[in-house]
Protein backbone atom coordinates (compact mmCIF):
# COMPACT_ATOMS: atom_id res chain seq x y z
CA UNK A 1 0.00 0.00 0.00
CA UNK A 2 1.02 3.50 -0.97
CA UNK A 3 0.33 6.28 1.86
CA UNK A 4 1.24 9.89 2.59
CA UNK A 5 3.63 10.30 5.46
CA UNK A 6 1.89 13.73 6.90
CA UNK A 7 5.26 14.97 8.39
CA UNK A 8 7.15 14.47 5.21
CA UNK A 9 4.26 14.78 2.79
CA UNK A 10 6.54 11.90 0.85
CA UNK A 11 4.98 8.88 -0.22
CA UNK A 12 5.74 5.25 2.08
CA UNK A 13 5.19 1.77 1.29
CA UNK A 14 3.45 -0.87 3.97
CA UNK A 15 3.47 -4.49 3.23
CA UNK A 16 0.00 -5.79 3.91
CA UNK A 17 1.10 -9.34 3.22
CA UNK A 18 2.64 -12.36 4.35
CA UNK A 19 5.43 -13.93 2.14
CA UNK A 20 4.73 -17.78 2.18
CA UNK A 21 8.09 -18.96 0.32
CA UNK A 22 11.10 -21.28 1.70
CA UNK A 23 13.73 -18.76 1.25
CA UNK A 24 12.85 -17.55 4.58
CA UNK A 25 13.44 -19.30 8.10
CA UNK A 26 10.62 -18.93 9.78
CA UNK A 27 8.76 -21.08 6.63
CA UNK A 28 11.11 -23.62 6.92
CA UNK A 29 10.89 -24.21 10.28
CA UNK A 30 6.78 -24.81 9.63
CA UNK A 31 7.10 -26.60 7.22
CA UNK A 32 9.85 -29.07 9.08
CA UNK A 33 7.68 -29.51 12.04
CA UNK A 34 4.73 -30.49 10.37
CA UNK A 35 6.76 -33.05 8.04
CA UNK A 36 9.65 -34.30 10.91
CA UNK A 37 9.78 -37.10 9.24
CA UNK A 38 10.35 -36.08 5.41
CA UNK A 39 14.32 -34.84 5.78
CA UNK A 40 13.76 -33.76 2.11
CA UNK A 41 10.52 -31.39 2.64
CA UNK A 42 13.00 -28.73 1.73
CA UNK A 43 16.34 -28.99 0.04
CA UNK A 44 18.66 -26.36 -0.82
CA UNK A 45 18.68 -26.28 -5.15
CA UNK A 46 20.91 -24.42 -6.76
CA UNK A 47 21.58 -21.77 -4.00
CA UNK A 48 17.63 -21.50 -3.67
CA UNK A 49 15.23 -23.02 -1.05
CA UNK A 50 12.45 -25.26 -2.84
CA UNK A 51 9.63 -27.28 -1.10
CA UNK A 52 10.70 -30.51 -2.09
CA UNK A 53 13.16 -29.37 -4.20
CA UNK A 54 10.45 -28.21 -6.78
CA UNK A 55 8.91 -24.94 -5.43
CA UNK A 56 9.53 -22.15 -3.30
CA UNK A 57 6.14 -21.44 -2.70
CA UNK A 58 4.56 -23.03 0.41
CA UNK A 59 0.80 -21.94 0.00
CA UNK A 60 -0.87 -21.99 -3.63
CA UNK A 61 -4.01 -22.54 -5.20
CA UNK A 62 -3.01 -25.18 -7.76
CA UNK A 63 0.00 -27.57 -7.51
CA UNK A 64 -2.49 -30.72 -6.95
CA UNK A 65 0.40 -33.22 -7.24
CA UNK A 66 2.19 -31.46 -4.09
CA UNK A 67 -1.20 -32.15 -1.93
CA UNK A 68 -2.50 -35.35 -2.77
CA UNK A 69 -1.15 -38.55 -3.94
CA UNK A 70 -4.00 -39.35 -6.73
CA UNK A 71 -2.35 -36.17 -8.71
CA UNK A 72 1.12 -36.73 -8.98
CA UNK A 73 3.14 -37.08 -11.87
CA UNK A 74 4.70 -39.63 -13.33
CA UNK A 75 8.59 -40.00 -14.26
CA UNK A 76 8.03 -38.26 -17.91
CA UNK A 77 7.43 -34.71 -16.01
CA UNK A 78 10.73 -34.95 -14.69
CA UNK A 79 10.61 -31.47 -13.15
CA UNK A 80 7.57 -32.17 -11.35
CA UNK A 81 7.86 -35.64 -10.13
CA UNK A 82 7.99 -37.29 -6.96
CA UNK A 83 10.64 -39.82 -5.89
CA UNK A 84 8.36 -40.94 -3.07
CA UNK A 85 4.42 -41.02 -2.70
CA UNK A 86 3.17 -38.11 -0.80
CA UNK A 87 2.01 -38.92 2.95
CA UNK A 88 0.24 -35.69 3.98
CA UNK A 89 0.02 -32.51 1.68
CA UNK A 90 2.88 -30.52 1.55
CA UNK A 91 1.29 -27.32 0.70
CA UNK A 92 -1.56 -25.53 1.85
CA UNK A 93 -4.36 -23.54 0.11
CA UNK A 94 -4.80 -22.29 3.91
CA UNK A 95 -5.03 -17.60 2.81
CA UNK A 96 -3.12 -15.40 5.42
CA UNK A 97 -6.32 -12.81 6.13
CA UNK A 98 -5.11 -9.17 6.88
CA UNK A 99 -7.32 -6.98 7.94
CA UNK A 100 -6.58 -2.67 8.36
CA UNK A 101 -8.40 0.48 8.51
CA UNK A 102 -8.02 2.71 5.78
CA UNK A 103 -6.44 6.35 6.35
CA UNK A 104 -7.39 8.82 5.09
CA UNK A 105 -3.41 8.96 4.13
CA UNK A 106 -3.73 5.63 2.00
CA UNK A 107 -3.78 6.28 -1.40
CA UNK A 108 -3.44 3.29 -3.60
CA UNK A 109 -2.98 -0.84 -3.61
CA UNK A 110 -0.50 -2.95 -5.60
CA UNK A 111 -1.11 -6.58 -5.81
CA UNK A 112 1.38 -8.56 -7.80
CA UNK A 113 2.69 -11.41 -8.15
CA UNK A 114 6.08 -12.05 -6.65
CA UNK A 115 7.44 -11.94 -10.59
CA UNK A 116 7.30 -7.93 -9.82
CA UNK A 117 8.57 -8.40 -6.25
CA UNK A 118 11.41 -9.61 -7.44
CA UNK A 119 12.93 -7.35 -9.65
CA UNK A 120 11.92 -4.03 -7.26
CA UNK A 121 11.38 -3.13 -3.55
CA UNK A 122 7.92 -2.01 -1.87
CA UNK A 123 9.02 1.17 -2.22
CA UNK A 124 10.46 1.24 -5.22
CA UNK A 125 6.99 0.27 -6.42
CA UNK A 126 4.41 3.05 -4.50
CA UNK A 127 6.91 5.68 -5.76
CA UNK A 128 6.28 4.51 -9.47
CA UNK A 129 3.01 4.79 -8.86
CA UNK A 130 2.59 7.92 -7.36
CA UNK A 131 4.64 10.07 -9.78
CA UNK A 132 3.49 8.29 -12.81
CA UNK A 133 -0.47 8.95 -14.43
CA UNK A 134 -3.05 6.92 -13.36
CA UNK A 135 -3.82 5.11 -16.83
CA UNK A 136 -1.75 2.04 -18.30
CA UNK A 137 0.22 2.14 -14.13
CA UNK A 138 0.07 -1.67 -13.91
CA UNK A 139 1.62 -1.88 -17.12
CA UNK A 140 4.46 0.27 -16.34
CA UNK A 141 5.60 -1.17 -13.65
CA UNK A 142 5.28 -4.57 -15.33
CA UNK A 143 7.63 -3.25 -18.17
CA UNK A 144 10.14 -1.62 -15.38
CA UNK A 145 10.34 -4.96 -13.66
CA UNK A 146 11.12 -6.54 -17.27
CA UNK A 147 13.47 -3.52 -17.98
CA UNK A 148 15.38 -4.65 -14.23
CA UNK A 149 15.75 -8.15 -15.05
CA UNK A 150 16.79 -7.58 -18.61
CA UNK A 151 20.02 -5.07 -17.00
CA UNK A 152 20.37 -8.54 -15.01
CA UNK A 153 21.67 -10.09 -17.54
CA UNK A 154 22.80 -7.01 -20.06
CA UNK A 155 20.51 -7.15 -21.90
CA UNK A 156 17.77 -4.01 -23.25
CA UNK A 157 13.66 -4.68 -22.61
CA UNK A 158 13.24 -4.80 -26.22
CA UNK A 159 15.83 -7.83 -26.96
CA UNK A 160 14.40 -9.46 -23.55
CA UNK A 161 10.47 -8.92 -25.21
CA UNK A 162 12.06 -10.91 -28.17
CA UNK A 163 12.89 -14.26 -26.39
CA UNK A 164 10.83 -16.95 -26.51
CA UNK A 165 8.17 -17.30 -23.88
CA UNK A 166 9.26 -20.51 -22.50
CA UNK A 167 12.56 -19.31 -22.51
CA UNK A 168 11.89 -15.95 -20.43
CA UNK A 169 11.28 -17.64 -17.59
CA UNK A 170 15.09 -18.23 -17.11
CA UNK A 171 14.90 -14.33 -17.31
CA UNK A 172 12.17 -13.72 -14.89
CA UNK A 173 9.07 -14.86 -13.17
CA UNK A 174 5.34 -14.18 -14.30
CA UNK A 175 4.67 -10.68 -14.08
CA UNK A 176 0.88 -9.71 -13.23
CA UNK A 177 -0.09 -6.52 -11.40
CA UNK A 178 -3.14 -4.66 -10.48
CA UNK A 179 -2.81 -1.16 -9.01
CA UNK A 180 -6.50 0.11 -7.07
CA UNK A 181 -6.61 3.80 -6.15
CA UNK A 182 -8.89 5.19 -3.08
CA UNK A 183 -10.20 8.15 -3.61
CA UNK A 184 -10.67 9.46 -0.31
CA UNK A 185 -11.90 12.87 -1.28
CA UNK A 186 -15.03 11.29 -3.27
CA UNK A 187 -15.74 8.95 -0.09
CA UNK A 188 -15.90 12.10 2.31
CA UNK A 189 -18.27 13.90 -0.41
CA UNK A 190 -22.07 13.84 1.17
CA UNK A 191 -24.01 11.21 0.56
CA UNK A 192 -21.51 9.06 -1.46
CA UNK A 193 -22.10 6.01 -2.09
CA UNK A 194 -19.64 2.83 -2.63
CA UNK A 195 -20.83 -0.71 -4.68
CA UNK A 196 -21.38 -3.12 -2.30
CA UNK A 197 -18.66 -6.36 -2.35
CA UNK A 198 -19.17 -9.58 -1.46
CA UNK A 199 -16.20 -12.38 -1.88
CA UNK A 200 -16.74 -16.02 -0.68
CA UNK A 201 -13.12 -18.20 -1.27
CA UNK A 202 -13.46 -21.23 -3.26
CA UNK A 203 -14.71 -24.45 -1.67
CA UNK A 204 -14.64 -27.88 -2.73
CA UNK A 205 -15.82 -31.47 -1.09
CA UNK A 206 -12.21 -32.71 -0.94
CA UNK A 207 -11.19 -30.01 1.23
CA UNK A 208 -13.32 -27.14 1.90
CA UNK A 209 -11.67 -23.68 2.38
CA UNK A 210 -12.08 -22.20 5.31
CA UNK A 211 -11.91 -18.45 3.55
CA UNK A 212 -15.10 -16.84 3.53
CA UNK A 213 -15.38 -12.51 4.04
CA UNK A 214 -18.41 -10.66 3.55
CA UNK A 215 -18.08 -7.08 2.80
CA UNK A 216 -20.42 -4.15 2.55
Amino acid sequence: MGSNNNRSNKIVAEQLTSDHNAALEEVRQELRSLHPDDSHIVVLKHGVWRIKGIIQVSRSIGDAYLKRPEFSLDPSFPRFHLAEELQRPVLSAEPCVYTRVLQTSDKFVIFASDGLWEQMTNQQAVEIVNKHPRPGIARRLVRRAITIAAKKREMNYDDLKKVERGVRRFFHDDITVVVIFIDNELLMVEKATVPELSIKGFSHTVGPSKFSIFLS
